[in-house]
């Protein structure tokens, strides 16, 4: 029977409170002392409240008893334990010698296995029981994040030191994170954008060709290689592969081959082990591989990676078993791989600097994404797109009330008829630095051309007139019919764009007769 007594504030009055309970030699079992109160758990077969009252009855400055369901502090802890028990990852409190002090549901269900707590009691049990380092590498009096091995499993542990009021060390709070967990929180940070093929721009047929084949690969549990030119959207396509497929919940994470040395390319795709090399941390650190438990990795630029990593990156791919750098514990991942490169691999085997079974590892499904020069119909889609995007970011920084500015139809002309050497990812560039400088509401092909002429780096001309005149043949003709030639190209290209011929006399810095001759030569209208 737990009981509250109600009393004065009266020197010595609990002392003999627990005084007549010993005469009646009632088993003490609990007893909280505060202000006025006394609460006391009483032990004893067929104890009643009368009992109690009748005990304490010659005691002055008793107010009043009654019976409660619980002490204060057992109201306090489970509480305290509810408040845990609410926190999905696990947490475990132990002392300074490793003994585990209270744990919450979440590391009951992971060190039981999912059994249920009455199985088995944790508490005041040594935690080096369930975990492989040990227990000393935990106690620091700094908070530290260590990989831990629980039951098998590899677990990020966030260890908190408990020190006391005088500055001691008493033990530690460790709460542990998955893999997939952490790897969540690592996919989110690396791009939380909603990707889907719904969300990619273009109506052309090479668009819609690939939009239909990724659909259909997404549901195939294998690696594709996605090739294409810088700036395509590579990333773009692999996340919508991941997004699109069963793997959807799991991370999506991504690394640039060619952004790292080989040694860091290693370890942040496997991972390393404590006291791996110099610098390495001493409970090691989990690889992307490690993270994306469940999930896909995407390993942009493929072709950038060492021959090393090529036969490392391949015994993978074997069984997606693997070490982590250093270590001697075998691992086995469940990831889905997707490559990219913007090189030709057929060439890179055949120089030797490409592993060729590799490629047929990596090559089971293949995207090839065309280059924006040749979908120019899907550059007013993606042109208004990244207009609109723009227009939003330039009035969220500069606080004006701004609306997207329009095309004019020589400007659109323009963006058709330019190559786009760095493809999607300059268009979105160039469109950006047009409306960051765009004072009118309205964007000429002078607008454009202006901000094409800084990527051009000494080009003649922001359109590409080598390329131009490449399918003419000329290799048979003479200085002049080759120069009647370029003339008759460079002024069909231009002259959509310029469409007076004052205008293309300004544009190309000749006189207004000349332009009007060769426009009639060439009979162009």
């Amino acid at each position: 029977m737990r009981i509250e007594i109600q009393s004065s504030d009266r020197i010595g009055i609990s002392q003999e409170i627990l005084s007549a309970f010993a005469k009646q030699a009632w088993n003490l079992k609990a007893v909280e002392v505060t202000a006025c109160f006394t609460f006391a758990h009483l032990e004893h077969a067929n104890i009643q409240l009368a009992d109690i009252s009748h005990c304490l009855e010659n005691i002055s400055g008793i107010i009043s008893i009654k019976e409660i369901a619980l002490l204060p502090i057992e109201q306090r802890e489970n509480h305290l334990q509810m408040l845990l028990d609410r926190i999905p990852d696990p947490i475990i409190d132990i002392d300074h010698q490793g003994i585990i002090l209270a744990v919450n549901s979440a590391t009951k269900k992971l060190l039981l296995n999912g059994e249920t707590s009455d199985q088995i009691d944790l508490i005041e049990q040594p935690i080096e029981a369930f975990i492989e380092q040990k227990v000393e590498n935990l106690l620091t009096d700094k908070a530290a994040t260590h990989s831990l091995s629980f039951n098998g499993k590899t677990y990020l542990a966030d260890i908190s030191p408990v020190i006391s009021r005088h500055n001691q060390l008493t033990g530690a709070m460790i709460t542990l994170r998955s893999m997939k967990a952490v790897g969540r929180q690592l996919a989110l940070i690396q791009g939380h954008q909603e990707h889907s093929f719904e969300n990619i721009i273009g109506g052309s047929a090479k668009i819609l060709r690939i939009k239909e084949q990724g659909e259909r690969f997404a549901k195939l549990d294998l690696p594709v290689l996605i090739s294409g030119e810088t700036g395509t959207g590579k990333e773009l396509i692999a996340r919508a592969l991941h997004q699109k497929s069963d793997r959807a919940k799991a991370p999506f994470l991504a690394i640039n081959c060619a952004a790292l040395p080989e040694h860091l390319l290693e370890s942040e795709l496997f991972g390393y082990s404590a006291g791996a090399f110099t610098s390495a941390r001493k409970a090691g650190k989990p690889g992307l591989i490690e993270l994306a438990e469940g999930g896909s990795i995407f390993l942009d630029e493929i072709a950038e990676m060492s021959v090393y990593l090529q036969a490392k990156l391949l015994r993978f791919l074997q069984d997606f078993s693997y070490r982590r750098v250093g270590g001697t514990k075998e691992l086995h991942a469940n990831v889905r791989v997707i490559s990219a490169s913007h090189q030709d691999l057929s060439l890179l085997i055949a120089n030797q600097s490409f592993r060729e079974d590799l490629f047929y590892r990596l090559n089971v499904l293949n995207v090839d994404l065309p280059p924006l020069r040749e979908r120019a119909d899907d550059i007013i889609l993606l042109a208004q797109h990244f207009i609109d995007n723009a227009s939003k970011q330039v009035k969220q920084t500069m606080q004006e009330q701004i609306s997207p500015p329009t095309l004019t139809e020589p400007a659109l002309a323009l963006l058709k008829a330019y190559h786009w050497p760095g493809n999607i990812r300059q268009l979105q560039n160039v469109l950006f630095s047009v409306v960051a400088l765009s004072v009118s509401d309205r964007i000429e092909a002078i607008d454009i051309e202006q901000v094409l002429a800084k990527y051009s780096q000494g080009e003649q001309s922001p359109i590409s007139y080598e390329k131009q005149v490449a399918g003419t043949d000329i290799s048979n003709n003479d200085w002049a019919s080759a120069q009647a030639s370029f003339e008759e190209q460079l002024l069909r290209q231009l002259y959509p764009l310029f469409p007076t011929t004052r205008k293309l006399a300004e544009r190309l810095k000749v006189s207004h007769n000349k332009i009007a001759m060769k426009l009639r030569k060439y009979g162009i209208h």
